[in-house]
């Protein structure tokens, strides 16, 4: 049973627009994940690579939604502070990968069914991957919004 604390940092969190729109840019990349992962399941491969393979397109459509419509301005300006960015944005995800990959393996190794496992993943990985980049790959002071003339977020990639 939720406590009221549990209740109240809930609403908090939904009153929060930005933790809005990452839940649905991953809703956006959830859909790429699990569909390439279901599509590989049917055409019979393993579990643990579908997953992977899912996950890894996944990975690509969540950083185009994230850095144009959820931490669009804390995207880091052209140069190394970008390039930057865009490595933590990756090692957020390979976080994510590994985790999404292990649990899945795991349920299938242990007779879980991959289904199952991987919905578990997803709820796991969503937690640790919103957690490292809204406090560490998007930190505002990486960040530098565009100065006047430079290419909008969305010229960018």
């Amino acid at each position: 049973m939720p406590t009221n604390a549990m209740v109240i940092a809930v609403l908090s969190k939904v009153r929060d627009i930005r933790f809005v729109r990452y839940v649905c840019a991953s809703v956006g990349a959830l859909a790429v994940d699990v569909g390439c992962f279901l599509a590989l399941l049917a055409l019979g491969m393993v579990a643990a690579p579908a997953s992977a393979i899912g996950y890894s397109a996944g990975i690509v459509a969540h950083w185009f939604m994230s850095s144009r419509a959820v931490f669009q301005d804390k995207v880091a300006a052209d140069g190394v502070a970008r390039t930057r960015q865009k490595a933590l944005f990756v090692v957020s995800a390979l976080m994510g990968l590994a985790l999404t990959t292990g649990i899945v393996g795991l349920g299938d190794w242990s007779g879980v069914d991959p289904r199952l496992a991987k919905g578990l993943a997803i709820i796991v990985s969503f937690i640790a991957t919103w957690l490292v980049r809204s406090r560490i790959v998007f930190r505002h002071e990486d960040s530098a919004i565009t100065d006047a003339g430079a290419p909008s977020v969305t010229e960018r990639g």
